[in-house]
């Protein structure tokens, strides 16, 4: 048995990967996640041989849940997994490969090993990325946006008078401002989504990942496939190769 750690910007999320390659994701918020409730949410396992984690979010985070594995498990092997020119079937088109966020990478192995298709790859997470890779693993370059909840952020502390409000409202023109603003972020997130697929000149395969996933996919005009485990996926692969 392995752990699998996705360590984001807003959540920690992780699975404990079974010897017939089957496993059950769990996230926890990083905001205020302490020692305790890790070691609530783990000590139950059985103990893990190795463990692969993917971080993007703040070096504290990352520490705190080594000390965590390393305190419950102290004979685990920890692989900190990054960004590769080329590796598993997928070749970087980084020219600073290790520049790519390593949950971008980890998400383009897992689609070339799982779906073996031309794909647009979103995550719907704190930022908005967007990657293609050809039917041959070759990673065509992405986008970064804000997310949903960065966009409305931002609007809330660069003005004096846009709220920020994470309620959900009807898409489409609003007569108030918290409306506006949800469908002001929401058609922003889509219209980058449907601009990129547009510009495309034969079928790729839209996936899309994140915590923000399954509101984004509703309002999409091409209906994508949701993926909620992408990044676990490919750090699975990833292990599985360096056995």
């Amino acid at each position: 048995m392995n752990l699998l750690i996705d360590s984001g910007n807003t959540r920690l999320k992780w699975a404990m990967l079974q010897e017939d390659g089957l496993f059950t994701s769990h996230a926890l918020l990083n905001q205020q996640l302490t020692r305790q409730q890790l070691i609530a949410a783990w000590k139950w396992q059985s103990p893990p041989k190795r463990l692969a984690i993917a971080c993007v979010g703040l070096t504290p985070l990352l520490e705190l849940v080594l000390a965590v594995a390393v305190e419950l498990w102290p004979a685990i092997e920890i692989i900190s997994v990054k960004s590769a020119a080329k590796a598993f079937g997928v070749v970087n088109a980084y020219q600073q490969p290790e520049k790519l966020g390593v949950d971008r990478w980890l998400a383009l192995v897992a689609v070339r090993h799982h779906y073996q298709q031309p794909a647009c790859i979103v995550d719907c997470g704190t930022a908005i990325t967007v990657d293609l890779i050809d039917a041959d693993g070759n990673h065509q370059g992405g986008l970064i946006s804000p997310g949903l909840t960065l966009m409305k952020q931002s609007l809330a502390t660069g003005t004096a008078a846009l709220p920020f409000n994470q309620t959900s409202y009807v898409a489409g023109p609003a007569c108030f401002t918290e409306a506006a603003i949800y469908s002001g972020t929401l058609m922003a997130a889509t219209g980058l989504i449907e601009q990129v697929l547009s510009q495309q000149h034969d079928f790729v395969q839209l996936i899309l990942t994140g915590g923000d996933a399954d509101i984004i996919a509703e309002h999409l005009k091409i209906k994508p496939t949701i993926d909620s485990d992408l990044v676990l996926r490919g750090l699975a692969i990833v292990l599985e190769g360096q056995r």
